[in-house]
């Protein structure tokens, strides 16, 4: 019936659901959390439009939103080590020595001035300044798939340096304030203490231009490729600050050289590459390069990059590693689409980081299903026919056949009943805040 795939396919990944929430399961020492992360975690690959705790709640068949709200806000249990559980959940299933690491933040977009380090700031998400949180992650990439390990809430001045707001928001006394810098150093130090097998470590040019933590990984023996801005400066055998694109205008065209940084959406990503070393004092078994990536359609447009390598590494080791920064940007999209990572309606500090490890739990589930599905069925006859199975597709499928049966009526009206009466508690507050009689 299902062609390359059957029914005992799909109930085996929704089995692999209830592995990943085993990992982490004895964090929680009672049994009403327990089960409410499981049912969330459900919730999160579900087909629900939106997944937050009253819809999860809903299609869960409680009563109302409470026990979900009590996980993500009051329950004793803490985030940080679920998400230790999740990371090694990763690695025990896509762990290479060859994987990347990848650096990157991502917007939340958000109403309101409550919720933790909420604000009007610059976010991707958008393209331009927006009311929202921003989050810094750290992904892990590997041939076979690619999720996300860690991740920290960004903070804005505005916050740290009113500690009444911070305490209304449940922000401990002694987080201060520190930069999206300071928080990839963070999460990438994590990774090296839990000696998380990776041999690369890639980011936008947002880190990348910021030679403190290019020096900061150097002495750490991260190996890197760090997108960086044109007007960044490198030391050369002639100049001790030479503009890396006069450095790169500078090479033969014949050091020029078409490849492919690997597949995207719509193909191959093909560009022209080329590089030039830099610093001439290189340190035994290590090299300096700047790199530099230019679009076939339009010559003017040239990235560049400062890598970090061992030494003899090539040209083509080099640009794959650069390819790989586009797979955080994959899983933020995976993740906020089919996990839920964007869907929550929490506003205290703890809550937004427990919601996001559930999520990022979610999307590492899915993940490790299709690496595994696809080195299973990538060899098998026909195969050629049909696309790969992709994280949407898994999910879709799980969601299908490990929904609740289709709940009675009167749960539905009682959910209705309650949503509204929620609201219209909701809208008597608003009025009373702004001084309005109902």
């Amino acid at each position: 019936m299902g062609g390359d795939l059957e029914v005992g396919d799909v109930w085996r990944w929704a089995a692999g659901l209830e592995e990943v929430h085993e990992r982490f399961v004895h964090r929680f020492q009672r049994s009403e959390p327990r089960e409410s992360a499981l049912a969330y975690i459900r919730g999160l690959v579900s087909s629900l439009e939106r997944k937050n705790a009253w819809t999860v709640a809903e299609r869960a068949g409680h009563d109302r939103p409470d026990r979900l709200q009590r996980l993500l806000n009051t329950c004793d249990w803490d985030a940080d080590e679920v998400r230790d559980d999740v990371r090694e959940f990763v690695i025990e299933h896509l762990g290479d020595r060859q994987a990347v690491l990848v650096v990157d933040d991502t917007g939340f977009l958000k109403k309101g001035v409550r919720s933790a380090g909420v604000q009007r700031q610059y976010t991707g998400t958008a393209g331009r300044v927006e009311n929202s949180q921003v989050g810094t992650f750290l992904a892990y990439a590997t041939d076979t798939g690619h999720t996300l390990i860690d991740r920290e809430l960004y903070l804005p001045a505005s916050w740290t340096d009113d500690r009444e707001r911070c305490r209304a928001a449940a922000v401990p006394d002694e987080v201060a304030f520190a930069t999206k810098i300071e928080h990839a150093k963070a999460v990438i130090e994590r990774a090296l203490a839990a000696r998380v097998p990776f041999a690369w470590l890639t980011a936008d040019e947002a880190y990348g231009q910021v030679k403190g933590l290019r020096y900061w990984l150097e002495q750490r023996g991260v190996f890197h490729v760090l997108a960086t801005r044109r007007t960044d400066t490198v030391v050369t055998a002639s100049h001790m600050d030479h503009p890396v694109d006069e450095l790169v205008a500078g090479l033969p065209r014949q050091a020029w050289k078409r490849r492919s940084c690997g597949r995207g959406t719509h193909g191959e990503r093909v560009y022209d590459w080329a590089r030039a070393p830099i610093r001439p004092w290189r340190e035994e078994g290590v090299e300096h390069w700047v790199l530099a990536r230019r679009s076939i359609t339009d010559p003017t447009e040239i990235a560049y990059y400062v890598c970090f390598a061992p030494e003899g590494t090539t040209l083509n080791t080099l640009l794959a590693v650069a390819g790989r920064r586009w797979t955080i940007e994959e899983c933020f999209q995976t993740a906020k689409n089919e996990c839920g990572l964007d869907h929550y309606q929490v506003r205290k500090y703890h809550a937004w980081y427990r919601h996001i490890t559930l999520a990022m739990a979610a999307h590492a589930y899915l993940t490790t299903v299709r690496a595994e599905e696809l080195k299973k069925r990538g060899s098998k006859p026909g195969e050629q026919l049909l696309v790969p199975l992709s994280l949407p597709e898994i999910r879709r499928l799980t969601a299908h056949l490990t929904a609740r049966l289709l709940p009675p009526v009167a749960h539905v009206l009682y959910w209705s009943h309650w949503r509204r009466r929620a609201q219209h508690r909701a809208r008597i507050s608003h009025y009373k805040r702004r001084g309005h009689s109902p």
